[in-house]
């Protein structure tokens, strides 16, 4: 009796400890992007709006927010399709060397990313590629395939194959089964494997900072602004990053609760 009151507490309160323990470093940049602390914003010295009215007041702020919103994009535009493709391709036929693929894809998730970085410098330097835009893209590409095939994969494996044969029974073609059945079942994890493939690219230091040269991200600014005091305005960004991020987690899960509810009234 002891032990079950015992690990009915714990549970609960050993979570709660450790929520707030990764909401502390949120709620210090959120509190920080209010700060008048000029050039060095390592201590608390008054409060003022000025950062949130002028996020772009200090320098290459958004200029690296927009690089990094740039390589995201595209990144997730490049990944989500290749990866929508190796997925169905993975579930829905057979081939040789089936098992192979499958440890590929699953190596850059388990790989860590020095040495993924380090081999895709190595890479670039022996092709002589110049290192910027493109060869951030392309790392970015590399590993965030594996987590947009990882998630369509588990969407297209759960689809239900006897609505296909219903269309192909009503003469639809194969384009014609693929845009109106199989495309809008996959959409969800399609849309979930974009969003985790942007937060992955748009969050990247270690990978960019091998193979972006001179190229600036706003990780790599984050960094570097470190040793003299990250400036409010990159706690500005971070914050309304944040925030952007709770509201389409909310806005998503409000929608699934109503198209839940309104299949249950059926």
């Amino acid at each position: 009796m002891y032990n079950t009151k015992l690990g009915r507490w714990f549970i609960p309160v050993a979570g709660g400890l450790a929520f707030v323990f990764l909401l502390v470093p949120i709620v210090y940049i959120f509190i920080f992007s209010f700060n008048d602390g000029g050039k060095s914003n390592l201590s608390w010295k008054q409060f003022t709006w000025d950062n949130w009215l002028n996020p772009c007041g200090a320098p290459q702020v958004c200029e690296s927010l927009g690089a990094s919103l740039s390589v995201g994009a595209v990144a997730t535009v490049i990944a989500t399709a290749l990866g929508t493709m190796v997925a169905i391709g993975l579930v829905r036929y057979k081939f040789r060397f089936r098992s192979t693929a499958d440890l590929l894809i699953i190596l850059p998730l388990a790989t860590p990313e020095v040495v993924l970085g380090a081999s895709l410098l190595a890479q670039f330097l022996n092709l002589n590629w110049e290192l910027g835009y493109w060869t951030v893209i392309i790392s970015h590409v590399m590993f965030c395939m594996s987590f947009v095939i990882v998630t369509v994969r588990a969407r297209v494996a759960g689809l239900d194959d006897r609505l296909e044969e219903a269309a192909s029974d009503l003469y639809a073609g194969p384009l014609q089964r693929f845009w109106k059945i199989t495309f809008p079942m996959l959409l969800p994890g399609i849309i979930a494997a974009a969003l985790l493939s942007f937060a992955m690219s748009f969050d990247d230091f270690i990978i960019t900072n091998f193979n972006s040269g001179t190229f600036q991200t706003f990780p790599k600014f984050v960094y570097v602004s470190a040793t003299r005091g990250i400036p409010a305005q990159a706690n500005v960004i971070g914050s309304a990053m944040f925030i952007i991020a709770l509201l389409v987690v909310i806005i998503g899960q409000v929608l699934a609760y109503r198209r839940r509810k309104a299949m249950a009234a059926r």
